[in-house]
């Protein structure tokens, strides 16, 4: 099956739409920081002839399939493999200085949850990897094996906003003390028979271990916020940045650093603002857009999306 038929980018159109007026000039310089398997890269490079794409994935089974899709636009096309916090070494790598686009569609791609053996989807029993990078980094498994129960607590509070964290941690140490914890359908089993059956008809029981396994795994919230400052700096004035967040942990990461950007740093009480003092980027939409209803009903993975974006006004003082 061909990657457009297993992968349909959400708020496509919007992306569009946001990104398009600085995406005009000749020579402009796109950066799809979560390259993935290249959806939205593709529909860019169609509809902006003259735009130069830099794509970024730390996936190299990604890079891959991205690299045969993206092929027919030739040297419009230059793909880095790295985390996305690696921005400004990616586009140093290039001989780029600024970019007058930036996208990140965040979370975990549609061929990492559908590739069974990948271990990111808790009702499908694989090794527990959860590696968005499978060159680097530790496991799932690895990492359920050698935290403490208080580390495994915490991940879960935090990653997951997990309400019986302390009683998974707990039951994860029991169990692994017993035999290694090494497939998902064993975890799952676990966190399974210590969820009171109350719990469990509010939802899959391990849908929020299994995201908070994977944040911890990826750095993902770590990576974020090195990698939206360094995403501002790149840009040109005039560039704008489109965040697609899926999970409130991102969005409001993303939230802070946006509101800090477009905001004044004048004094408090000063009674005119100096130029070097104005906001760096103005926001393009007003709080977090939702996808529509049209767009849930034929594409499900864009129900939880919060899509946040911005322009850059002027150079840093």
């Amino acid at each position: 099956m061909q990657a457009r038929d297993l992968h349909t980018p959400v708020l496509l159109d919007r992306c569009v739409e946001l990104l398009g007026p600085a995406l005009t000039r000749d020579g402009a310089v796109l950066v799809d920081a979560t390259l993935g398997m290249g959806g939205h890269a593709e529909a860019f490079l169609q509809r902006f002839p003259r735009v130069r794409l830099i794509g970024l994935d730390r996936d190299t089974e990604a890079l891959r399939i991205a690299g045969e899709r993206l092929a027919p636009f030739g040297d419009r096309v230059a793909l880095v493999h790295t985390v996305y916090d690696g921005i400004g070494d990616a586009l140093t790598s290039v001989g780029v200085s600024a970019v007058d686009g930036i996208l990140f569609d965040l979370g975990v791609s549609s061929l990492q949850l559908d590739a069974a053996e990948r271990g990111f989807a808790y009702s499908k029993d694989a090794p527990l990897d959860m590696r968005m990078d499978q060159t680097a980094g530790r496991t799932a498994a690895e990492l359920i094996a050698t935290a403490s129960e208080g580390e495994l607590r915490r991940i879960f509070e935090h990653y997951g906003e997990e309400k019986l964290a302390a009683r998974y941690a707990r039951a994860i140490v029991r169990a692994r003390a017993e035999a290694p914890i090494e497939r998902s359908g064993r975890l799952v089993e676990i966190i399974t028979a210590a969820t009171p059956a109350a719990a469990q008809r509010a939802g899959h029981p391990a849908k929020r271990v299994f995201q908070a396994l994977r944040i911890a795994v990826n750095e993902e919230l770590a990576v974020l916020e090195r990698a939206i400052p360094a995403a501002l700096d790149a840009l040109d004035v005039g560039g704008r940045i489109v965040v697609l967040a899926y999970q409130s942990l991102e969005d409001r990461l993303v939230k802070r650093l946006f509101a800090r950007a477009s905001a004044s740093t004048a004094p408090a009480g000063l009674p005119v603002e100096l130029p070097e003092h104005a906001p760096r980027f103005r926001l393009l939409v007003k709080g977090a857009e939702l996808a529509g209803d049209a767009e849930r009903a034929r594409n499900p993975r864009a129900t939880p999306v919060r899509l946040r974006a911005a322009e850059r006004l002027r150079e840093a003082a």
